[in-house]
């Protein structure tokens, strides 16, 4: 996930936030995280190991997600999306209106 600051202010407080039994997911989420910059022609570097705990291994998909972007290993991503395809819409869409 990348969070602009404001938004990764919000998503820390809400994690901090858990009750031990997340400890180890909250070491994950918060241990991991990292500063990047973005160059002067709006490029991040995303570093090796982060590259390589979210699977990276050549093209990339970024997704915006409202406040924050996902950024996925394209043939991850293509095969999670398909496998979501061939299974039923989530009971929370029942009722939604596009």
């Amino acid at each position: 996930m990348v969070f602009p600051r404001p938004e990764w202010e919000k998503f820390r407080e809400r994690i901090a936030s858990l009750p031990m039994s997340a400890q180890w997911w909250k070491r994950i989420f918060l241990g991991n995280a990292m500063d990047v910059e973005m160059d002067a022609t709006g490029r991040v570097l995303v570093s090796p190991e982060l590259r390589a705990a979210a699977g990276i291994a050549k093209d990339t998909i970024l997704l915006g997600m409202g406040n924050h972007f996902e950024l996925w290993d394209k043939a991850s991503y293509d095969a999670q999306e398909a496998q979501a395809m061939q299974g039923e819409m989530p009971d929370v869409f029942k009722d939604f209106s596009f």
